[in-house]
């Protein structure tokens, strides 16, 4: 499960019995301690997470990991035409050495799993899951401008937030450049998560005249989320840390370098450490695959352009090329619905096409935009 993998980067190859004796030798309210627990020793029953952690904690356990799931999903959702697609071997923040990268692709992925645990901390707590937390009705009866009010019920965002920082931020332990860039993504994608609210309101009056509306704030949909921080992800700043080495053992000197560099960075966006690799090229060592192999996609003008280029992005710039091939695919069809309550769908074949990216005949070179645009110039 790629949640142990994020949660045991700093501890892979403790085996369970090792992992035991350090929970047992941590405070019982270790957050930390109950989250390696609860999902990475999996022949535990119940009564060893109540042991291991507040039972609040278990209340919220399933929330944080459907949150960090549908992270994931949005991850690989919007890198779906891209070089980088959210392989599982970034989801495990490590690299090839142990350390752990800090690329602009690892900045989205730490936003959109806070951003995940928050959004769905958030809702549940609004569906009523939680003994503990409801509607968020601060300002219910307050003016909030001409002609509404604040009523309804709205998301509970500041429990989310709190409960996605004390289960996503306590993963970063650290004092170094890397742990401040991982826990500044964490927050910018939590911050995503309200950019994205939007204000929902009800009409009230005689005979539907609305002279006043009750209004609340609502959550977006996740995929809004995920587009906001994809266009985060694009503009994402490098941070510059100062070249000259500090002195070892003076931790304050390294954390003056690191606030240093973070001054006038806004926490909304997103920020990186190192270049990214070339994601063309495979790489088992990294845990890349490449672009070859990939599918890409061909079509009409009404699909959206980043798509409608995917094969010059994923093959032709990676000095691949593209065939087309015929293949089967089987879906529902003809579905009906019959009282009460199922729905039954015949399985029909169809024949389509699809493009993939594939080894050049011949040795050919690699894709070269300046010749590109030089030859349509002559033509």
């Amino acid at each position: 499960m790629w949640q142990c993998h994020l949660l045991l980067s700093p501890l892979m190859g403790i085996s369970a019995i090792i992992l035991f004796e350090l929970c047992v030798s941590i405070p019982p309210d270790s957050l930390r301690c109950w989250i390696l627990a609860h999902c990475c020793v999996e022949h535990w029953t119940v009564n060893n997470f109540l042991m291991t952690g507040p039972k609040a904690f278990l209340t919220y356990a399933s929330s944080v990991q459907m949150g960090a799931k549908s992270g994931i999903q949005e991850c690989k959702h919007q890198f779906m035409w891209d070089r980088w697609n959210c392989p599982e071997s970034t989801l495990q923040l490590t690299t090839h050495n142990g350390l752990r990268s800090a690329t602009r692709e690892t900045s989205f992925v730490h936003a959109i799993s806070a951003a995940g645990v928050m959004y769905t901390l958030t809702k549940n707590c609004s569906m009523g899951d939680f003994d503990n937390c409801g509607c968020d009705d601060s300002r219910i009866g307050q003016t909030g401008g001409k002609g509404w009010i604040w009523g309804g019920c709205s998301d509970n965002v500041a429990f989310g937030e709190k409960i996605s920082k004390q289960f996503v931020d306590a993963l970063e332990d650290g004092r170094d450049s890397r742990a401040a860039v991982n826990l500044h993504n964490n927050e910018a994608g939590r911050l995503a998560v309200k950019a994205t609210m939007r204000r929902a309101c009800k009409c009230h009056g005689v005979s539907g005249s609305c002279s006043i509306q009750t209004c609340w704030m609502q959550l977006a949909d996740f995929r809004e989320v995920g587009n906001y921080l994809k266009m985060k992800h694009e503009r994402a700043k490098k941070l510059e840390l100062d070249k000259k080495p500090v002195r070892a053992g003076n931790s304050a000197d390294n954390r003056g370098a690191i606030a240093h560099a973070f001054r006038g960075i806004p926490q909304t966006e997103l920020i990186y450490l190192e270049d990214s690799p070339d994601y063309c090229v495979k790489n088992q060592s990294l845990g890349f695959q490449g672009t070859e192999g990939r599918e890409c996609l061909k079509g009409d003008k009404g699909m959206p352009l980043w798509e409608r280029k995917s094969c010059r992005r994923l093959c032709y710039e990676c000095g691949l090329r593209v065939v087309e091939k015929r293949v089967e695919v089987v879906s529902s069809c003809n579905c009906k619905f019959y009282w009460c309550c199922t729905v039954k769908c015949d399985k029909c074949t169809q024949v389509v096409t699809k493009y993939y990216c594939v080894n050049p005949e011949n040795g050919r070179k690699p894709y070269n935009k300046t010749k590109s645009r030089h030859r349509a110039r002559q033509h």
